[in-house]
């Protein structure tokens, strides 16, 4: 097999085409062929060294591929049948989804509707179930709700707006450019703010009469921490889900309770789907949505796997909306 090594931390020069030894599935575990691998910010944490792993690594947590072998006690998958991940949690061996193969735990499987490509399943499966549980379990929206959606064209941010409002709440986007901003809109914001030029903050406030709004879901991290919790109303939630321009700095707690009893929460998508149920749960509605074409996934860019160096250039430069996946 080939796959993206890495084997010191640094930019996406770090990251290098390499051949190796294609791996054996274990008991309950299946051999993917993978088609489609998605590219994430937390790829681009991993691979800087914000988060630690064991070197060498192949990045990448999500994917979709074809069954190509079976371990021993598999009874749920057939070779042949198309699949999706979002994690590969319990892995007897390491190794990330940049790959031609990989190894995935049957338990951590999900199926892919027959109406659904292998690309549209891989660019829905952990951006869509993100979403899914930040819109409908961390701060489950409702009609008469209002949100911040940062980064508000980006994949998770596409499909948030789209949630969002199918929840029956009044959503504002933030964007960086006006084309950035109409896919925002299409995809259900009812107002759009260019942060470049705009003060979120203000303009939040504005647009809520003063107010602000009920939860703000921010990936963003650094750079928009305070305006986040600036934009909120009295006991209003702060979802801090990513840190795409670093890491938020120690703070006083006494903030939450001077800017009105907020809230404030740093979950992750693995907690939502740590049991076999609640994977199936999420991933089931989520695909079940792309099938009916009640949720549209936007593919931004598609990049050969040989040259996940340069779609890290393009996702870590604001170059990029909706998802970016490598193709094999």
């Amino acid at each position: 097999m080939h796959a993206i090594l890495i084997t010191e931390h640094g930019g996406p020069e770090v990251m290098k085409w390499t051949e190796l030894p294609t791996p054996s599935p274990a008991r309950s575990e299946v051999l993917v062929r993978v088609e489609a691998a998605g590219v994430n910010f937390i790829d681009v944490y991993f691979r800087k060294g914000s988060y630690k792993m064991t070197l060498p690594a192949i990045l990448g947590v999500e994917g979709a591929g074809v069954v190509e072998r079976l371990g021993p006690d598999v009874i749920s998958v057939r070779v042949g049948d198309r699949v999706a991940w979002a994690d590969r949690l319990g892995a007897s061996s390491p190794g990330g989804t940049y790959a031609t193969h990989v190894v995935v735990p049957e338990a951590r499987l999900v199926a892919i509707p027959p109406e659904v490509d292998v690309q549209t399943a891989a660019a829905s499966i952990l951006q869509g179930m993100t979403a899914h549980y930040l819109s409908h379990s961390t701060f489950a929206l409702r009609a008469g709700h209002s949100c911040l959606v940062h980064a508000a064209a980006g994949g998770v941010g596409l499909l948030l707006c789209q949630m969002a409002k199918k929840a029956g709440a009044r959503v504002i986007g933030t964007v960086s450019t006006d084309e950035k901003a109409a896919l925002a809109r299409r995809a259900g914001a009812d107002e759009v703010i260019l942060y470049a030029t705009q003060d979120f903050e203000s303009e939040t406030r504005r647009l809520t009469s003063g107010r602000g709004v009920d939860v703000v879901y921010d990936s963003v991290g650094r750079t928009t921490f305070d305006g986040s919790l600036g934009s909120l109303a009295t006991r209003g939630m702060l979802v801090l889900y990513g840190q795409s321009s670093g890491p938020v700095g120690p703070f006083d707690p006494q903030v939450l309770n001077a800017k009105g009893s907020l809230y404030l929460t740093r979950p992750t998508l693995g907690h939502y789907v740590a049991t076999r149920d609640a994977l199936l749960e999420r991933a089931t509605e989520v695909l079940g949505w792309v099938k009916s074409g009640d949720l549209e996934v936007r593919i931004g860019a598609t990049f050969p796997l040989r040259e996940a160096a340069q779609a890290h250039r393009a996702l870590e430069g604001r170059a990029t909306t909706g998802k970016v996946l490598l193709v094999t």
